[in-house]
């Protein structure tokens, strides 16, 4: 993670091995040869350590309430002991719902809940998808849940019209400015693929240029891949970019996976979009891209539709102006709202002033704060 975070004053990050999920219930640790439960172990002893020695005023534990195999409960239990907020954080929608009710009882997650945390924020839309609801959550837990909005990044899009001019100026004047991201990129080739296959009838409709950002990890060979069939296209393949925002401003039109972070930067943009969620494992992003598509916020292809010329097709459409009105705006106030809420419960544990976060990313306060990455 060093590369993505560097710490600064008042707030740092602890490392955890990594692991992986393979399916529902199921790990394997990523870079380690040991076995994968010496690998818990290590995890959970350093959490709990984390906890105990840096003795936070409000732990913020994100996406699930027990971690990975339970790995969080001798934490949550050291915390028991002290004067600390237990803050969980989910995203809008974590799974198909009868997937997340079977694990989530199998794992003790709503016992764990109701036993450990103060409060559940959902950094969504209650009207988009009732987490509680969805879940089949017990009746205490789900009295603790607040929706936040969806969280958005802080930077703005300043460099678009930057952008533009860089990859525009030598283009014809009515050339449009296609954008293809998708995340890390681990299992983006497909989307990636099928964008460049479909380019060649695109350019028959209207000029425009196309940037790829693949993502750090999209495998060399399957880059090497799209490389090869760029060649002679206006096509710019890009690993990562600094500031995605000023990317997405400067668009005609976004073609994306639909993770969490990536889809919510569009939609704070206000840009035509075009959303093809991951097939598998988990529902989550097909359940996003669904959603926010009636809404009217973004367009959206499933992903089997990928082989034909679906993707070209509705990118065409998409360019030339023909997109619906949105029912709704989305709610964007997620970060100001959840930082609102952590810092309301801090007068239970201690002054303001004095307070420290631990928390899965750098949390709204000035104080000192503890980020334990795994």
């Amino acid at each position: 993670m060093g590369q993505f975070f560097t710490p600064s004053g008042g707030h740092d990050y602890l490392k955890l091995p990594c692991i992986r999920k393979t399916g529902p219930g199921r790990w394997e640790p990523v870079a380690l040869s040991s076995p994968f439960d010496d690998v818990l172990a290590l995890r959970r002893e350093l959490i709990r350590s984390a906890v105990l020695k840096f003795r936070p005023d409000v732990l913020l534990v994100d996406h699930m309430p027990t971690g990975a195999m339970g790995e969080l409960v001798p934490a949550l239990e050291a915390a028991r002991a002290r004067p600390v907020r237990v803050v969980l954080g989910l995203r809008d929608i974590l799974d198909a719902p009868e997937t997340v009710q079977r694990r989530w009882r199998l794992e003790g997650a709503f016992e764990t809940i109701e036993r450990h945390y103060d409060d559940v924020l959902v950094y969504g839309s209650r009207e988009v998808y009732d987490v509680a609801a969805e879940y089949d959550w017990p009746a205490a837990p789900a009295q603790r849940v607040r929706y936040c909005g969806y969280v958005c990044a802080t930077q703005s899009s300043q460099y678009s019209a930057e952008v533009r001019e860089r990859y525009l100026a030598r283009e014809p004047a009515d050339s449009a400015l296609v954008v293809a991201m998708a995340g890390g990129g681990a299992d983006a080739y497909p989307l990636f693929d099928s964008l460049l296959r479909s380019l060649p009838k695109l350019l028959t409709d209207r000029p425009c240029v196309v940037v790829l950002v693949t993502g750090p990890f999209l495998p060399e060979e399957e880059r090497s891949r799209l490389v090869a069939r760029a060649r002679g296209l206006p096509v710019h393949i890009l690993t990562s970019v600094a500031d995605s925002l000023s990317y997405i401003g400067a668009a005609d039109l976004v073609i994306a996976m639909a993770g969490y972070n990536t889809t919510v930067e569009i939609l704070s943009q206000n840009k035509p979009a075009l959303l093809v969620p991951r097939r598998g494992p988990s529902a989550e992003q097909q359940l996003r891209a669904r959603l926010f598509a009636e809404r009217g916020w973004v367009h959206w292809l499933p992903p089997d539709q990928l082989a034909g010329e679906a993707l070209g097709d509705a990118a065409a459409k998409l360019l030339t102006g023909v997109s619906g009105t949105p029912d709704y705006p989305p709610d964007l106030r997620g970060r100001e709202v959840a930082a609102q809420r952590l810092l309301a419960g801090l007068d239970q544990v201690r002054p303001t002033s004095e307070a420290q976060v631990l928390a899965p990313a750098p949390a709204a306060v000035g104080d000192a704060q503890l980020l334990v990455d795994g």
